[in-house]
């Protein structure tokens, strides 16, 4: 019996969505793509415990998280975050909404930034976040409330799309 039995078509099927989610925590499709294979290979290392009783999905993403916080932390430093590649036609508006959305996720802290994109962008409930992120749900309320309140702050100018989700 391989010991990775299963790892490649689990690598298959979620690895669009990983790739996503690492790309929004980082803000660079090169930070991301380093990202995910470092989450990859710690992954693979627990595979055999994670294939036959845990949850390799919700591994990887915590994984993801905590990784992302850790480099973030070492780094000490800003990561500007480059503008998205346009897809299809759009208005100068909406792009410009775009830039100063990714500008001001850019300037939250690590923390901020994976509690915005679950609970938003993956669309996770506030336990599921809290359960990804290992705290607890308090914490994910209160980091979503500081979290929007500081990109009022920094792009005021998205006030009407940062009502949506309040």
């Amino acid at each position: 019996m391989d010991r990775y039995e299963g790892f490649r078509e689990f690598v298959h099927a979620r690895q669009q969505s990983l790739m996503r989610s690492a790309y929004l925590l980082t803000g660079d499709a090169h930070l991301a793509e380093d990202l995910l294979q470092t989450v990859l290979t710690r992954v693979a290392r627990h595979w055999p415990k994670l294939a036959a009783g845990g949850n390799p999905e919700a591994y990887a993403r915590k994984a993801l998280i905590n990784q992302h916080i850790s480099w973030r932390r070492r780094l000490r430093r800003d990561v500007p975050t480059p503008v998205l590649p346009e897809q299809g036609h759009d208005s100068g508006e909406a792009s410009l909404r775009r830039m100063a959305l990714q500008d001001a996720l850019a300037r939250l802290t690590p923390r901020q930034r994976a509690v915005l994109v679950l609970r938003f962008y993956e669309d996770r409930s506030i336990e599921e976040s809290a359960e990804l992120l290992g705290c607890s749900t308090g914490t994910v309320k209160s980091q979503t409330h500081h979290a929007l309140g500081r990109l009022r702050v920094l792009a005021p100018e998205l006030a009407e799309l940062l009502e949506a989700t309040s």
